[in-house]
C-alpha cells in the first residue's frame, strides 16, 4: 500500500508528505462542503448532527491505537532479536577461547564473516523486505558443523564444545526471528481503513461547522494536523528495519571478534 520510497524518506520529508496530503484533502473538503452549504440544499447539510463525531472518532482512535501498538511491538521484537543474536555470538566468541587454537580461530573468523555478511548484505535486503528464511547463513552453519565435528579430550573443552554449539543454535534462532519480523508491516486493509475513517471525520467536521466558514476551517485544520501526526507516527515505525528510525546492527558490530 505505502511505497518503499516513502518509508525511506528522512523524518522531516515524511512529515511534509503526511501533513501536506492531510491539509490538501482537508482544504478540498472545506471548499466542497462550503459550496454545498451555499447551494439549494444547504439547510439539509447543516442538519448533520455533531453526535456523529463521537462514534466515528472512537472507531478511528481505536484503529490508530491498535495499529500503533502493532508497529511498536514489531520494533521491540526486532530489537530483541538483534540483541539476542548479538548476545549469542558474543558468548560463542568468549566460550570458544577454551577450544584448541586452530578451531578457535576458525570459529571466530566465521563469526566475523557472518556479522559482515549480515551488515553488508542481509540488512539492506531486510530494509527492502526481500530476505527470506530460504537464505541460509553459511558462516554459522559452517561454525556449527566445525564445532560438532571436533574430537576433544579434556572435560573443559568438551563442555565448551557443547556450549558453543548451543549458542550457535541460539544465534540461528535469533536470526530466524529477525528475518520474520523484518517482513512485518501494516497491511493495505488497515491503511485503507485508517485513511477512509480519517476522511469520514474530516467530512463530518466540515458538515457540522459548514454554517461557520472560519470555524469549519479551524476545526478541519486542527483535525488534519492530528491525523497527519498519527499517520507519521505509524509510517515511521511501519517497517522495523526501514527508514531513519529503523533498528540498526550496532550491537552485532560491537561483538565482532578481532581475530
Amino acid at each position: 500500500m505505502i511505497d518503499s520510497w516513502l518509508h525511506n524518506l528522512p523524518i522531516w520529508e515524511m512529515a511534509i508528505v503526511c501533513f501536506a496530503a492531510s491539509f490538501l484533502v482537508g482544504w478540498a473538503i472545506h471548499v466542497v462542503t462550503g459550496r454545498l452549504a451555499a447551494g439549494p440544499h444547504g439547510r439539509s447539510w447543516m442538519t448533520v448532527s455533531p453526535g456523529l463525531l463521537s462514534p466515528i472518532g472512537v472507531i478511528f482512535g481505536l484503529l490508530v491505537a491498535f495499529t500503533a501498538a502493532q508497529v511498536w511491538t514489531d520494533t521491540e521484537r526486532a530489537s530483541a532479536a538483534v540483541a539476542a543474536e548479538a548476545s549469542a555470538l558474543r558468548s560463542v566468541v568468549i566460550v570458544s577461547a577454551v577450544l584448541p587454537e586452530g578451531p578457535r580461530g576458525q570459529i571466530r573468523e566465521l563469526v566475523k564473516e557472518h556479522i559482515e555478511h549480515v551488515v553488508d548484505e542481509e540488512w539492506p535486503m531486510m530494509a527492502r523486505g526481500d530476505v527470506t528464511l530460504k537464505i541460509s547463513p553459511p558462516e554459522l552453519n559452517k561454525a556449527l558443523q566445525l564445532t560438532l565435528s571436533l574430537t576433544l579430550e579434556t572435560p573443559g573443552q568438551q563442555t565448551a564444545q557443547r556450549e558453543v554449539a548451543t549458542y550457535l543454535e541460539q544465534a540461528l534462532e535469533a536470526r530466524r526471528q529477525r528475518i520474520l519480523v523484518s517482513r512485518s508491516e501494516v497491511n493495505p486493509v488497515k491503511w485503507l481503513s485508517l485513511i477512509f475513517l480519517g476522511g469520514c471525520l474530516q467530512v463530518t467536521v466540515a458538515l457540522v461547522h459548514c454554517h461557520n466558514r472560519l470555524g469549519s476551517a479551524v476545526s478541519i485544520g486542527l483535525f488534519s494536523a492530528g491525523f497527519a501526526a498519527a499517520m507519521l507516527l505509524i509510517l515511521a515505525h511501519d517497517r522495523p528495519f526501514t527508514g531513519q528510525v529503523a533498528v540498526r546492527p550496532a550491537s552485532l558490530l560491537q561483538v565482532m571478534p578481532d581475530s
